[in-house]
């Protein structure tokens, strides 16, 4: 038998400590740890794949909490099915001890853990559409605040006008007026729009 445990933080600047701590104390050793900096919202993770690789009947896998497993209810219970049933580990989730697969094996236990397993899974996918509809309403918040995302546009040639004018009575060909204001042909669309919206 061997142990494993997963860990899993939602992006590279998060911090995963907190769960290897939790993995080490538990005994589980370092080179079968497996970690992914990526969204819960899928298992389309590399370590999370070379992870399901790796895994034998018998072996046993921890993970620190449900939604370190992801985030995307109907997956995280079907990939549970997949470790428990069809690869034939067993798993502990270490911030739930109802969900231990190595005791109550019977149907009340059974019963008891794809219960409280059911509603975590719900419960983690309604926190990322939380999340999501929290972020939503502060991008649009900064919005309406005047704060603009992405890269500050350049600023327009001083003589942008007498282009665009020279431009449209085909003195200059699309192709001379885009060097010559270092700009790809959509963004010298976008901005000849604005420009002439705002004379």
């Amino acid at each position: 038998m061997q142990v494993y445990g997963y860990a899993r933080v939602s992006s590279i600047d998060q911090n995963e400590d907190r769960q290897l701590h939790a993995l080490h104390e538990i005994g589980v050793q370092s080179t079968n740890i497996f970690i992914d900096k990526l969204s819960g919202k899928n298992f389309n993770r590399p370590q999370y794949l070379r992870l399901t690789g790796k895994l034998q009947e018998g072996d046993l896998l921890y993970i620190k909490s449900i939604d370190r497993l992801g985030r995307n209810y109907d997956e995280v219970l079907e990939q549970w099915r997949i470790l428990t049933k069809t690869k034939k580990i067993d798993i502990v989730v270490l911030d739930m001890p109802l969900l231990d697969t190595r005791v109550h094996k019977d149907l009340l236990g059974t019963f008891i853990s794809d219960l409280v397993l059911q509603v975590l899974s719900f419960v983690a996918q309604n926190e990322r559409e939380n999340i999501r509809t929290r972020q939503a309403e502060g991008i649009a918040a900064a919005q309406q605040r005047g704060v603009k995302f992405g890269r500050p546009e350049k600023p327009l040639p001083s003589n942008f006008s007498e282009l665009a004018r020279r431009w449209e009575n085909r003195e200059i060909s699309t192709a001379e007026v885009l060097q010559i204001c270092n700009m790809s042909r959509s963004t010298f669309y976008s901005r000849l729009k604005k420009y002439n919206e705002s004379k």
